[in-house]
């Protein structure tokens, strides 16, 4: 068995589980953590909630779930590169985004408005509530029982006045601290996933051009030479070609910085990499200002394009709604949701009744939320 980096995550300086378990037969602690994310109703969900685009608005595009299989792809790839632990930077990859609501960043946007009196929401930390807490499937504990190291990779951002309540997986953020360079990996991974995965669908939506991606130095390099390597390719080739490429130079530049970088600090444990004051995975300074410039693009031509920004006001409007009907009128619940709001009001008053209706919402795929803002506020649908 390969001997992983002494700073990386192992099951011998694991932090444990909240509560103990019998070490797992035939296959490692963050392998049983990857096997009950996989297995769980919220990452089933995630095949229909938006990337960018609403699920139903054609079916080659992204969905949340094929978003964090690739995350997962490019992570594995980079941990092992780095001989550190896959299977652990797998884990965190598939169970990042199990806590974003319907409609993408809309439906949060518009949540956490909702939320302001009570709280806010945010994803990252709804990701920890549904492995920690709203989860049913084990007879012994709520949630999924997660190893902490999954747990601390899943919370990505935190306030300080929510890291308070959090205990030893918010003291990082109150001490500046680093997570594992696992959960360092899975953070980048994300955002090469998804930036180089955006450019994909938007061109394939028609709402990005050719023409406006290659005043994007990245896509531009690549471009080129796939224009030179293949001529006469279709445009459909020539777009995963380039995208691919724009994929590896990335992961190449991050592994080549990164490794310099441990070279150059050689932190000799999991903890001395967490008491460093920044991340320790990067990129050289001319992929961050191509990987800035490549962000900038993709918000400005993509994420405001005049149909996404229509879709996001609807998405705004049906969770804006559902919450607030929800909130003022609790018969219009389903049984279920309905009992869970009442415990909620019971233990917490109206926070804990709207934490129970955020819980709801934010669970819904989708569709559901359509289906249930039509049900409700469309006259001619059927209850």
């Amino acid at each position: 068995m390969l001997t992983l980096a002494p700073f990386a995550s192992t099951e011998k300086n694991t932090r444990g589980r909240q509560f103990p378990e019998k070490p797992p037969n035939n296959r490692t602690e963050y392998q049983r953590d990857r096997d009950r994310i996989v297995h769980s109703a919220a990452f089933r969900r995630l095949e229909y909630k938006t990337q960018v685009f609403v699920n139903h608005e054609g079916d080659m595009f992204r969905t949340r779930l094929t978003h964090s299989l690739e995350v997962a792809q490019i992570s594995r790839t980079i941990a092992r590169a780095l001989n550190v632990n896959e299977e652990l930077t797998e884990a965190i990859s598939l169970a990042h985004d199990l806590g974003h609501t319907p409609f993408g960043h809309a439906g949060q946007d518009a949540l956490n408005e909702c939320m302001k009196d009570y709280g806010g929401f945010e994803h990252n930390l709804q990701s920890l509530r549904i492995v920690d807490q709203l989860e049913e499937k084990y007879a012994e504990f709520d949630g999924l029982n997660l190893t902490f190291e999954t747990r601390e990779g899943i919370l990505k951002h935190c306030s300080i006045r929510n890291a308070k309540k959090l205990d030893k997986l918010g003291a990082r953020f109150i001490n500046n601290q680093q997570p594992g360079i696992e959960a360092q990996i899975a953070n980048v991974a994300d955002e090469i996933a998804y930036n180089n995965h955006d450019v994909d669908d938007g061109l394939r939506a028609g709402f990005l051009s050719i023409e406006q991606m290659c005043e994007v130095t990245l896509f531009a390099e690549q471009h080129e030479y796939v224009m030179q390597k293949y001529p006469g390719i279709s445009a459909r080739r020539a777009i995963h070609e380039i995208i691919r490429r724009m994929i590896n130079r990335q992961i190449s530049d991050f592994l080549a910085a990164t490794t310099t970088q441990i070279k150059t600090i050689q932190p000799q444990s999991r903890h001395a990499m967490t008491l460093l004051s920044h991340p320790i995975v990067t990129y050289n300074e001319p992929m961050k200002k191509m990987t800035q410039q490549l962000k900038k693009t993709l918000r400005k031509n993509l994420y405001q394009h005049y149909r996404v920004h229509r879709m996001s006001i609807k998405a705004k409007k049906v969770i804006t709604s559902l919450f607030n009907v929800f909130m003022h009128d609790t018969k219009t619940l389903p049984p279920e949701a309905y009992t869970y709001a009442m415990e909620g009001h019971t233990t917490l008053g109206d926070k804990g009744h709207a934490i129970a209706i955020a819980d709801y919402i934010a669970g819904m795929t989708d569709r559901y939320a359509i289906r249930e803002y039509e049900r409700i506020f469309n006259p001619t649908q059927l209850t």
